[in-house]
């Protein structure tokens, strides 16, 4: 049987000690990248294999870090999810993906399994059940790194990565006033959680800075936000005594659902009816017309949550400051608010 490589091996190889050789390994950022990626090509050449137990009684880490999300079936969190796999990965971490399907018990219940399983830290987007979150504030005391991303709290004092959703809200729904409409409706989400809180305040905002009336018959709250809701947001809205003639929405989705019902009705688009959502979801650039959405840069929030972890990982636990990552998102103009071509 041919004997194992060890990172005694790979130091004498490339005429490093055998620390720089874990260190680089194990992802330390203190390792140059050169080095590390000496290390890491070193390492394949000699078919070493990690041995994670050994590490980790050594360490007091098990290199693997939990990922929690409500739903892995949307593109926003599935493109989140593959960003932090990619930026943890190279630096020596596997990742264990939990759904909350925005279950506040499943929430519970996905901590509890993480802690048991001895995962270094854990990234997660709070379920939409959660108004309280005593369940993530036993990871606070046990000093296992927190870091929240697009649905945060601020009854937590950890380090988040969010987009602003108050301006791009506020620049969709600025740009269908500027593209004539007046009577702007909007699907709004629930209240307690910061995305659709910051949504509604940026397209009232928007109404307030251009002059225009806020009727709170124009918003219709909703828990999901689905295509079903959308279709049933719409008629509720074509039914009023002055409806409006645009909606921001939320949610991609809804929108979707509202274009729906909005074609079946003989509604022209964007000629009679301006539309908006928020997420730049997949199908948005191939439904006809496209759908004007607001891009969430979810690559860049998945990167940016994993390098927050792996900097508060590799510092003192009484000497970490947590960090606020705020991205700014972009306005996709498509066809279905485009009325002044």
């Amino acid at each position: 049987m041919a004997k194992k490589s060890t990172i005694h091996d790979i130091a004498k190889e490339l005429n490093i000690t055998a620390s720089t050789v874990s260190r680089a390994l194990s992802g330390n950022t203190r390792i140059s990248e050169s080095t590390r990626e000496a290390v890491l090509e070193k390492a394949k050449q000699l078919n070493y294999q990690h041995n994670q137990i050994a590490s980790a009684l050594r360490s007091g880490r098990t290199y693997t870090i939990g990922v929690m999300v409500p739903t892995a079936d949307r593109s926003f969190f599935s493109k989140v999810v593959r960003s932090i796999e990619e930026e943890v990965g190279r630096a020596g971490y596997n990742v264990i993906i939990c759904q909350s399907y925005d279950r506040q018990k499943n929430e519970r219940d996905n901590i509890e399994a993480l802690l048991r399983l001895r995962a270094d830290g854990i990234i997660a987007s709070i379920a939409k059940e959660s108004r309280d979150v005593e369940h993530f504030q036993q990871l606070r005391q046990r000093k296992v790194p927190l870091i929240l991303f697009d649905r945060v709290s601020s009854q937590l004092e950890v380090s988040r990565v969010v987009i602003d959703d108050f301006l791009g809200a506020y620049r969709a729904t600025a740009h269908l006033i500027e593209q004539g409409y007046q009577r702007i409706a909007h699907f709004a989400g629930l209240q307690h959680i910061n995305i659709y809180q910051d949504r509604f305040r940026g397209y009232r905002q928007a109404l307030q800075d251009y002059g225009l009336a806020f009727d709170e018959k124009r918003v219709l709250y909703f828990q999901d936000l689905l295509i079903e809701d959308g279709m049933y947001g719409i008629r509720q809205l074509l039914a009023l005594p002055q409806p409006p003639d645009a909606v921001f929405s939320a949610s991609d989705y809804a929108a979707l659902g509202a274009m729906q019902i909005l074609k079946e009705s003989g509604i022209r688009i964007p000629q009679d009816f301006g539309l908006a959502g928020f997420a730049n979801e997949p199908f948005t650039s191939f439904v006809e017309p496209g759908l004007t959405t607001v891009e969430q840069h979810s690559r860049q929030i998945g990167a940016a949550a994993a390098n927050l972890f792996l900097e508060e990982i590799q510092a003192e636990p009484d000497q970490y400051v947590f960090r606020k990552v705020v991205l700014t998102p972009e306005l996709i103009v498509r066809a279905s608010s485009q009325r002044q071509i």
